[in-house]
């Protein structure tokens, strides 16, 4: 079944959003479960949204530069090349989701603290600092010891240690000389060595 999409509905529809999305701008889209829950129980939870994120991505005309699925919340640095705003990707890969997660757990309502939040990323040197701050969010929040060991995120991607169609290659290879550069950026931030 193809999906058709149009323009016109590239603003969310359940809120009053002050954020402009914009073709060419950056966004951090961030969510996390209702009161610290968890969103994701085994590994077909995760996959399911990476299949998701994939096929809208695509769709909307999106690239994203990093990803991180946390057990309680997910994190989600998007480009938004067209006009379709890079908010209808989270919306359509997690209503899905819900739905799909309350059937197999037999769960009712809402997974979600809130609806997801979104900021524009508007300075670079902000934009990769987020890249980081996502790929390190596991060793943050005490999963693992190393970024490399967090299967959800796109930072193997980055290191070219896995091939994955959810990294935008021409932007890392803009702003990281190798990655290995990256990498020391990353371990910078977490002081490791």
């Amino acid at each position: 079944m193809t999906v058709t999409l149009t323009p016109e509905i590239t603003m969310p529809h359940a809120r009053k959003d002050t954020l402009v999305w914009q073709p060419g701008a950056y966004y951090h889209i961030y969510n996390r479960g209702v009161q610290k829950a968890p969103l994701f129980h085994e590994k077909t939870n995760y996959l399911y949204v990476l299949r998701k994120a994939k096929h809208y991505s695509k769709a909307l005309q999106l690239s994203i530069i990093a990803y991180c699925l946390m057990p309680n919340h997910y994190h989600f640095l998007v480009h938004q090349k067209g006009e379709y705003a890079a908010g209808l990707l989270v919306q359509r890969i997690f209503n899905g989701y819900t739905k799909a997660y309350n059937k197999r757990y037999g769960h009712s309502g809402t997974l979600f603290e809130r609806r997801y939040q979104a900021k524009l990323v508007d300075n670079e040197a902000h934009l990769l600092h987020l890249c980081r701050y996502i790929h390190a969010n596991p060793v943050k929040d005490g999963f693992v010891e190393h970024p490399e060991n967090w299967p959800y995120s796109n930072y193997l991607e980055w290191l070219g240690k896995r091939n994955g169609a959810l990294i935008d290659a021409a932007f890392i290879r803009k702003n990281f000389e190798s990655p290995e550069a990256y990498q020391v950026f990353v371990h910078a931030y977490l002081q490791l060595k």
